[in-house]
């Protein structure tokens, strides 16, 4: 029989509670932490995002529900320890995003989206004095060390940017990419050390992500794009080597690439 209940918020503050609770909850949610929860936080994350890419709403709203979870356990774990509870999460992005929005929440009016921009930024700035937070006046002021990677490279792209450090025009990227690129071939003949290739590759993702920046393309969601693309590839191939009566994995190189060519077609039409 199918439950027919329409569960609340406060229902499901109630289900986290009970499912922390020692004598009566889940051994598992009971033994939890915040630094053993926060990863699997970042993975639902990642599949709400996996969600609007595929443009699969039932799908978002379940991986919603996911990532609301997530916030509602770590909620509750600040609660027993007596740091903050729900309310005061929902408290704090209200009060937050009414600040940094006077132009709707009160009677300030910008003259243009720059103008906007700044008085975020300057909002962000006095947030961090207020909570005592030593002075920085570099532009580079408060990205976070958290965000993956490629975010973090592309914070601090906008960043310099924002104060005039930046390539003029996409082809300058490419150019600049050719270089790192021709950095990397020449680590490899110099006996390719491993802490320099890495310099070296860093340098490469680097200018990649500032590539997609200038491109206005989404460096994660072309990479999960490529992914899908190579995996739906790399499947096919194993079909069609399974059709052919062969064991892929025990084809020469040349057979495979001759098999990765077919599935190419075979995408294309």
């Amino acid at each position: 029989m199918t439950d027919t209940t329409r569960y609340s918020l406060d229902d499901l503050l109630a289900i986290m509670a009970r499912l922390r609770d020692p004598e009566r909850g889940c051994p598992w949610d009971v033994k939890q932490d915040f630094a053993s929860v926060a990863p699997y936080t970042l993975e639902e994350a990642y599949e709400v995002v996996d969600a609007i890419d595929r443009g699969h709403w039932d799908d978002l709203r379940d991986e919603l529900g996911d990532l609301l979870l997530q916030v509602v356990f770590h909620a509750q774990m600040a609660k027993e320890a007596g740091l903050f509870d729900f309310a005061d999460v929902a408290d704090a992005i209200s009060n937050k995003m009414r600040r940094r929005h006077p132009h709707v929440f009160g009677d300030t009016q910008f003259a243009d989206d720059a103008a906007r921009k700044q008085a975020w930024g300057d909002s962000k700035t006095a947030e961090r004095t207020a909570r005592g937070e030593s002075a920085d006046d570099s532009a580079l002021a408060g990205i976070s060390s958290g965000l993956p990677e490629w975010q973090r490279a592309r914070k601090l792209q906008e960043r310099a940017a924002s104060v005039g450090f930046d390539w003029p025009e996409p082809e300058s990227v490419l150019t600049k990419l050719a270089e790192e690129v021709d950095e990397v071939h020449a680590e490899f003949a110099d006996g390719a050390d491993p802490a320099r290739l890495e310099d070296e590759i860093g340098d490469v993702l680097f200018v990649m992500v500032n590539l997609a920046r200038h491109a206005k393309v989404d460096f994660s969601r072309a990479l999960r794009h490529a992914n899908r693309k190579f995996e739906r590839r790399f499947r096919q191939m194993e079909q069609l080597a399974a059709a052919d009566g062969e064991i892929f994995a025990q084809q020469s190189l040349a057979a495979q690439e001759s098999l990765w060519q077919r599935a190419k077609a075979i995408e294309r039409g």
